[in-house]
């Protein structure tokens, strides 16, 4: 047997100052949570769609007013009766395989994402064709006007329009891409991943950036590292540990009761990266019982006291807030449409609302994330919660990656199904009927929970042709009205939460995600 103190003295060491520059061409970043869904399209997840942005990139980016603007484009035009598109890619744009970016790739990989995401759902039911009119000219037909069409292939969050080779994007948008092939700043390095321990990426020296200066996910991405590595460490206290430790350069979240004594170490700065926040909710299973049931739901919204599950993530005031409302507060046209309506029922008052709806005792699967303690939280004071209202409660504490597999079952619980799952979504993600993926009613074609609502689909496209400002203003006060309703889905609150930094990584940007490019060490 080999002992540890013999592989330490006899294996060939490399000279300090080749390990120290090493170190210095090296990110190290601590994710959120692991990595186990690799396709940005496929799944809304936030670290996937951090990891993305690593690898992909999108047409339109959106900058720091959260405006459409050229990435991979060069320009557009559009036809005088709105419903041809054409998009000219700029020059020399190449895939991690080494072949050039085509329109035929960009088109197919359009298609696939507006088979996938709300956004691109509503967009792809105004279009005739994806296509191309020569290998830098992407062709899109519709068969009406779609106005926001830049706004929905240059969205900046949950399931972006990114990129991939042609050969990628012909896969089922129901069946993952598993080969990481992008034209992003950064090629994943395959034979280094270990799903809940380790993602790495290099830079990709044939990536072309913008020459415009980066904001959000727009601008010049340029790389000041060799090498991006992951580490997952499930544990908060040990991440902040780590950091201040020096073991890794940036934490991409810090627990709140963790923040003044990671803000006090003189070599770590907080940096609070999306200034909109975050939004949690709690998310029904609307395909199977109980959940199907739609007075039960409302039972639950009106017993829904959000303080507490803010509390659970922060005691801070700065960094949480009641809203309200199903889509998210402090954003143009969001009004808090739940005033009086959620929280108005004490604990009886609600038991005999839950019977009323017609409860008979059916148990209620909780899927609770144990390796993300603000969702946790969350999973705990629900069920504490609901049993209290008199319901059969079974909290099913798992791990993130098993939480994400098992949602997107429509099984009944006996045979592995889900009823509530808690998350959060980045405000900017949810900021309109037709990216908020939590109200859209899209049932089978929707996001896991599958809540269908004719109505609240005509609000949406209405909502996309309305002629003036008056009209598509009228038209989102409506569709929140409908949410509130229906209830597809419970908000929390909405909190703020900052991430930890080395004082030696200069220029984090603002943004929904983390983001490597721009950021070198000082």
């Amino acid at each position: 047997m080999i002992q540890r103190r013999t592989l330490l003295t006899t294996a060939p060491l490399l000279p300090m100052p080749a390990l120290a520059q090493g170190r210095a061409r090296t990110l190290r970043y601590v994710p959120s949570s692991n990595l186990t869904i690799l396709d940005p399209i496929f799944t809304p997840a936030s670290v996937t769609c951090t990891h993305g942005y690593c690898v992909f990139d999108t047409l339109y980016g959106v900058d720091g007013s959260l405006n459409p603007v050229p990435q991979m484009a060069e320009g557009h035009s559009v036809s005088a009766d709105g419903l041809t598109w054409e998009i000219r890619l700029r020059d020399g744009l190449k895939f991690h395989d080494g072949e050039p970016v085509r329109a035929r790739d960009c088109a197919e990989s359009l298609n696939r994402w507006s088979k996938r995401d709300s956004f691109g759902q509503a967009l792809g039911a105004a279009t005739e064709s994806f296509g191309a009119k020569d290998d830098r000219t992407i062709l899109i037909r519709l068969t009406r006007p779609f106005g926001r069409l830049l706004h929905a292939i240059g969205k900046p969050h949950s399931s972006p329009a990114m990129i991939m080779p042609e050969r990628l994007a012909r896969t089922s948008p129901t069946a993952q891409v598993t080969e990481m092939v992008g034209s992003g700043p950064f090629r994943f390095v395959r034979g280094e991943y270990v799903s809940g321990a380790r993602i790495v990426y290099e830079k990709f020296a044939d990536y072309v950036p913008r020459p415009e200066a980066p904001a959000w996910t727009s601008g010049g991405k340029i790389v000041h590292f060799d090498r991006l590595e992951w580490q997952v460490i499930p544990d908060p206290a040990t991440a902040a540990a780590a950091i201040q430790a020096g073991e890794v350069d940036w934490v991409a979240a810090i627990l709140p009761d963790l923040a003044a004594a990671v803000d006090a170490h003189r070599q770590v700065d907080l940096f609070r990266g999306d200034p909109y926040g975050l939004v949690s909710v709690l998310r029904f299973n609307h395909a199977i019982p109980p959940f199907d049931n739609l007075a039960l739901r409302q039972a639950v919204l009106r017993a829904i006291d959000q303080t507490p599950f803010i509390q659970s993530i922060t005691a801070r005031p700065a960094d949480g807030s009641v809203c309200r409302a199903l889509f998210p507060c402090g954003m143009p046209g969001v009004a808090e449409v739940g005033q009086g309506v959620m929280g108005s029922l004490d604990i009886a008052a609600a038991r005999r609302a839950v019977t009323e709806a017609g409860y008979r005792g059916e148990r209620v699967v909780i899927l609770n994330p144990t390796d993300i303690p603000s969702i946790n939280a969350h999973g705990v004071l629900l069920a504490d919660l609901l049993r209290r209202i008199g319901m059969n409660v079974d909290l099913q504490e798992l791990d993130w990656g098993t939480v994400v597999q098992r949602r997107v079952s429509k099984n009944p619980v006996e045979r592995g199904g889900w009823s509530i799952a808690c998350t959060n979504w980045p405000a900017v993600s949810i900021d309109n009927p037709a990216t908020n993926a939590t109200t859209r009613g899209q049932g089978d074609t929707g996001w896991w929970g599958w809540f269908n609502d004719a109505v609240t689909e005509e609000l949406v496209q209405s909502w996309l042709s309305a002629g003036s400002a008056a009209e598509a203003d009228a038209l989102f006060l409506a569709a929140q009205r409908r949410a509130m309703e229906r209830v597809p889905t419970i908000p929390l609150g909405q909190t703020f939460s900052d991430s930890a930094i080395r004082t030696d990584i200069r220029g984090a940007l603002h943004g929904s995600v983390n983001m490597f490019w721009n950021v070198r060490r000082g």
